[in-house]
């Protein structure tokens, strides 16, 4: 499972660590977040995250 990177703040999304946060188990995949997810550090959309590769 691929990492995301916010490009706003630097936060990455680790799938294996979820966010426990906003109740997100681990091992989900970015792809599966709800729309309504938002970054823990910044607040912002996942629509402003890319792949780290």
């Amino acid at each position: 499972m691929d990492m995301y990177k916010c490009t706003k703040c630097g936060y990455i999304y680790n799938p294996g660590s979820g966010d426990a946060s906003q109740n997100i188990p681990p091992k989900t995949p970015f792809e599966k977040l709800p729309e309504t997810w938002l970054c823990p550090r910044c607040g912002a959309t996942k629509k402003v995250f890319v792949v780290v590769s």
